[in-house]
Formats: structure tokens, C-alpha cells, sequence
């Protein structure tokens, strides 16, 4: 018996056999963060900073993200930033205009994973 992933109507305008169908770009400019079916979906929560902060706020408030793209291989991108090291992993920003983190980069197995709420399909 085969594991089916159960996909919403909002997913499936955007995957085709699992795969990102078009080109991701940026929320906040035009660059283009990975090209059409280079990234897997996945479900997996995770909880992301939020990608704006108050002036005077101390605290990162975090939001749980689950809708991911998968990315093997951090060379299969087309522009992103990778930050510091942070919590054991390392957040992915745009490389252009530097908002996010869009995703997150897991240092023991390499994989990266984009937010699909924190990107544009084009």
C-alpha cells in the first residue's frame, strides 16, 4: 500500500506530481528564489520567525509553518541568502532584497525547505 499525500485545492494549483510547478519569487521584490520542479513538497510543521518585527519588540515571536518545499541541494537555487547559525539550524532569506526567513536549512542533512507562504509562485 502506497502513502497518498492528501493536498489541498490551494496546493494543487501550485504542485504537479509532488514538484513545484512554476518558478517561487520573492514577496518583496521580483527575484527569483528556485525554479520550476526543483522542490518536493512536504508537510512537516516547523516554526519560523515572522519576517517583520515592532521597533521596540525584544522577543522573535515565531509562527508554525507546515507546507514546505523540499530542496536537496542548496546549489539548486537561484538566489538565496543563507543566515548564521541559529536554534541549530540556518534561516533562508532572499539573497536580493534580504526578507525572511522564507524557509530554514538543516545543518545535519543538508536539506533545505522553502515556506510556500512565504513565496510567490510566478
Amino acid at each position: 500500500m502506497t502513502n497518498t499525500v492528501i493536498v489541498s485545492p490551494d496546493l494543487e494549483a501550485l504542485l504537479q506530481n509532488g514538484l513545484n510547478k512554476s518558478a517561487l519569487t520573492c514577496l518583496h521584490c521580483p527575484s527569483r528564489i528556485l525554479n520550476p520542479s526543483v522542490g518536493n513538497y512536504i508537510e512537516k510543521e516547523f516554526s519560523l520567525p515572522s519576517m517583520t518585527k515592532q521597533k521596540d519588540q525584544t522577543d522573535i515571536e515565531k509562527h508554525p509553518v507546515k507546507d514546505f518545499l523540499k530542496v536537496a541541494d542548496m546549489f539548486q537555487f537561484e538566489n538565496v541568502g543563507f543566515s548564521h547559525t541559529a536554534d541549530g539550524v540556518k534561516y533562508l532569506t532572499c539573497a536580493d532584497c534580504e526578507m525572511g526567513p522564507i524557509g530554514w536549512h538543516d545543518l545535519q542533512t543538508k536539506e533545505c525547505f522553502v515556506a510556500l507562504s512565504r513565496v510567490r509562485s510566478s
